[in-house]
């Protein structure tokens, strides 16, 4: 009788236990598609928040809108202020021209001294980064403006942008961990906060902070904006990395704030999910740089000139990777009768800015960093 008792209560502590596990396994999934959904409610909610798209369907430069899973132009903007509903003018502009067949991308940095035509101002020259200013007065936007300028300049279209403030620079950073670079020669840089931070060559971790003024300084380089724009790649082409990557989902938030707090961009959140996916597919070995050659001249201010045919080089090399037919780049040469046309930037000639150590000021009104 015993023995009877002993193995009915074996049975019903079994199906306890069972019943148990079923419970706790149905708690954990439950618990999994909560979590999961409030991952993605928050990264679509905030990513949503980032979307302001420009005022056309498509550049004058295509038939056709295009898909980003087609070759297309995106232009990086960073700008220099911290909070975006300040003025700004773009401190930093990168194009990236991504082929998903060929699983590659060109990237060109363009100095943001550049003397242009300014798109719809009637033919107005000046630094590339005045065009934000001149969208504003004109009524056409500060993006819009900056992305026509841009294409007018190496006659390619613009597809896309995203934009960043220096604010949002900073969080990504620190959210991110911080990013690792080598220091080639000393120099030092003031932060907004009138701290000056000192940089020895060799091995750095940096925070945000001091990833900014890393990549701020110009006037210490040998290489003036080439040596900047050289920078700036190396840290954003490993924030990149950082977040196409899964080992940051702890970090969602605070990456999500960051990005939906100082971040405007055209892409929307379904095309950001499949240019992770391209991404995350190119070889580094395929990602190449393509610098500008110039040379710095001083007029009323100083300016960074580029060769019709230097010009032409580039946007050779960018019309072929966007699989566009080769154009003849048409139209007036800012550069005319300043520069030697002959000329496409040969030795000594950077890729840059003012190297006279001292502030001066655009056509704008604003103060050249």
């Amino acid at each position: 009788m015993e023995r009877i008792e002993k193995s009915r209560v074996a049975r019903v502590n079994k199906k306890r236990r069972r019943k148990w596990i079923w419970r706790s396994v149905a708690t954990l999934f439950v618990l999994i598609l909560v979590i999961g959904a409030y991952f993605f409610y928050q990264t679509w909610g905030a990513l949503a928040g980032t979307y302001e798209p420009l005022a056309r369907d498509h550049s004058k430069m295509r038939d056709k809108a295009v898909s980003v899973d087609s070759p297309v132009n995106i232009l990086l903007l960073g700008t220099d202020v911290r909070r975006e509903n300040e003025n700004w003018r773009p401190d930093v502009i990168i194009l990236a021209a991504v082929n998903p067949k060929t699983h590659s991308i060109k990237v060109v940095s363009i100095p943001r001294d550049t003397y242009v035509e300014i798109a719809n101002t009637n033919g107005h020259k000046d630094k590339i980064n005045s065009a934000a200013a001149w969208g504003r007065a004109h009524n056409v936007g500060p993006v819009l403006n900056t992305v026509e300028t841009v294409e007018n300049f190496l006659n390619v279209p613009v597809d896309y942008y995203a934009k960043v403030n220096f604010k949002g620079f900073m969080d990504v950073v620190d959210a991110l961990g911080g990013v690792d670079v080598n220091v080639k020669f000393p120099f030092h840089q003031e932060t907004f906060g009138g701290k000056v931070i000192r940089f020895n060559p060799g091995p750095h971790h940096l925070d945000g902070e001091e990833a900014l003024a890393y990549v701020r300084m110009r006037k210490q380089d040998p290489l003036g904006d080439q040596g900047r724009n050289q920078r700036q790649r190396e840290v954003v082409t490993q924030l990149i990395d950082k977040i196409v990557s899964f080992e940051n989902i702890t970090k969602v938030n605070s990456i999500l704030k960051s990005l939906g707090e100082n971040v405007s961009t055209s892409i929307t959140v379904d095309e950001m999910i499949t240019l992770q996916k391209i991404y995350r597919d190119i070889p580094k070995k395929n990602i190449q740089t393509i610098t500008i050659k110039g040379e710095n001249k001083r007029l009323k201010y100083w300016y960074f000139f580029v060769s019709k045919k230097e010009r032409q080089r580039i946007s050779d090399i960018l019309r072929k990777q966007l699989e566009l037919k080769p154009e003849k780049i048409t139209g007036p040469d800012p550069a005319e009768g300043i520069l030697d046309d002959s000329s496409s930037g040969g030795a000594g000639q950077q890729d840059g800015s003012s190297d006279d150590g001292t502030d001066s000021y655009d056509q704008s009104g604003g103060s050249d960093y």
